[in-house]
């Protein structure tokens, strides 16, 4: 199926939105961060990025939840580099020693039309927020180019307001994650500031963009809303103190992904009480929470 977002937008849609994301990397304010850094001058924020798109990998990928690798594969494009700095990171090589290369604006479009080519059911953003901007110009060389397969923009969460705004109207499907519920977590694992209320806001905005999942008659995602919940060791109250959120707080009812894949990954041995992975009992705990809360659907990743 074809999106219904990007497609739609005209030509006037699509110069504003160019012209507020460039006023956003001149000083920029794409994540809440807010380093301030001109990028349009090529000088590196927090999240040791420039002005030009950088990208570790862009292949049909079959390791998403079943809606969104379907078949024929999620059509995944990774980026260098990240607003946070997690140090269990899975990726820690691309996302912050910046492993990846450097492309023009016009080689972003072409590997979206080549995702497509190749018979990917959707175009997947992954880590995308510090390159929204250069994102949509080449989204929008691409959609001239006839591409029309859903955006997914695969997330931390960690968004700004304006960068949640340039994103109305392009994205199909949100691919949200939410980890820690208290900052001072997130302080210590990722070395931010102002994650828990910046994640909440972001994620009440996004169910308001696109609302709940919705699947076409093969199962795969066409539009909506999937969050995940990155289970950490030791921080099972936090995840449970997520779900309750979800519950109360969303005017909808958006699919859950409860994840326990986490392993000690990056400098995570430096920290002893989450060098190691989740156990069954944490995993329970969580699980029968969401069953708690009304949220037993979606795809769950039991050990």
């Amino acid at each position: 199926m074809m999106s219904d977002s990007y497609t739609n937008l005209t030509t006037a849609d699509w110069e504003n939105k160019i012209e507020k994301g460039m006023n956003l990397l001149e000083k920029c304010s794409l994540c809440p961060n807010k380093c301030g850094i001109n990028r349009i001058k090529t000088k590196t924020g927090i999240c040791g990025s420039g002005f030009f798109p950088a990208i570790s990998s862009a292949f049909a990928h079959f390791g998403e939840e079943p809606p969104i690798s379907g078949t024929n594969g999620s059509g995944a494009i990774f980026f260098s580099g990240c607003p946070l700095s997690c140090v269990y990171c899975q990726n820690y090589p691309i996302s912050q020693q910046n492993v990846g290369t450097e492309i023009p604006f016009t080689v972003l479009a072409e590997h979206m039309i080549n995702l497509q080519n190749q018979g990917c059911h959707n175009i997947n953003l992954v880590t995308p927020t510090h390159f929204v901007p250069q994102i949509i110009i080449a989204l929008k060389e691409a959609c001239q180019k006839g591409l029309n397969i859903p955006i997914i923009y695969n997330t931390s969460s960690f968004e700004s307001l304006e960068t949640m705004e340039l994103l109305e109207g392009i994205v199909d499907i949100y691919l949200a994650d939410m980890r820690y519920a208290k900052d001072e977590s997130a302080i210590k694992y990722s070395a931010i500031k102002n994650y828990a209320a910046s994640v909440r806001t972001s994620i009440k905005i996004m169910a308001g963009q696109v609302g709940e999942l919705k699947l076409d008659s093969n199962k795969i995602a066409q539009k909506g809303f999937i969050i995940r919940i990155l289970l950490l060791p030791g921080l099972i109250e936090e995840a449970k103190s997520n779900i309750e959120f979800i519950a109360h707080e969303l005017h909808c009812a958006p699919y859950i992904s409860l994840m326990s894949q986490y392993f000690p990954a990056g400098n995570a041995s430096n920290y002893p009480e989450i060098n190691r992975s989740i156990t069954k009992d944490e995993f329970n705990e969580a699980y029968f929470a969401m069953q708690d809360f009304g949220l037993n659907l979606g795809w769950v990743q039991e050990i």
